[in-house]
């Protein structure tokens, strides 16, 4: 899937926006004019991951929780991976605590678990860190 071509939900608004031709990278939003893409994961709460969901901009998300020691350790490598990845795939992050219904309903049972999704399916999940290669790698293997 190339982001110049399908829809991607605005980080700041969560609005729907049609991708056409042109760079991806410098897309802006039809609704508040913020960038689409800005090479940093995008905190989502259930409505927000709903609407980055119903994009065709694959979505990865990060489950975490501010307690999790692995979860901090994750952070920054997670932060990194949007710079390489955006804008062909979506980064978000999902705080278990403060978001508990989309825990349950992905039967998340450990944290940090990442989970890829296109076209609003799961396609992949991963519990536990993993270091910047093998986390592009990972996400390489099933885009």
């Amino acid at each position: 899937m190339n982001a110049s071509t399908g829809t991607a939900a605005c980080p700041h608004c969560h609005t729907l926006n049609r991708m056409g031709g042109g760079s991806a990278s410098q897309a802006h939003c039809g609704r508040c004019g913020q960038p689409i893409f800005n090479a940093h994961p995008v905190a989502l709460d259930a409505v927000g991951f709903e609407r980055h969901l119903k994009a065709s901009t694959p979505l990865l998300v990060d489950f975490w929780a501010a307690w999790c020691g692995p979860c901090r350790t994750m952070a920054p490598i997670y932060e990194r991976a949007a710079t390489a990845l955006e804008p062909r795939v979506r980064l978000g992050k999902v705080d278990t605590d403060a978001q508990p219904e989309l825990s349950q309903r992905y039967a998340i049972r450990s944290i940090p678990t990442l989970m890829l999704f296109r076209h609003g399916q799961e396609v992949a999940r991963h519990s536990g860190v993993l270091d910047g290669p093998r986390l592009l790698a990972w996400v390489n293997a099933h885009v």
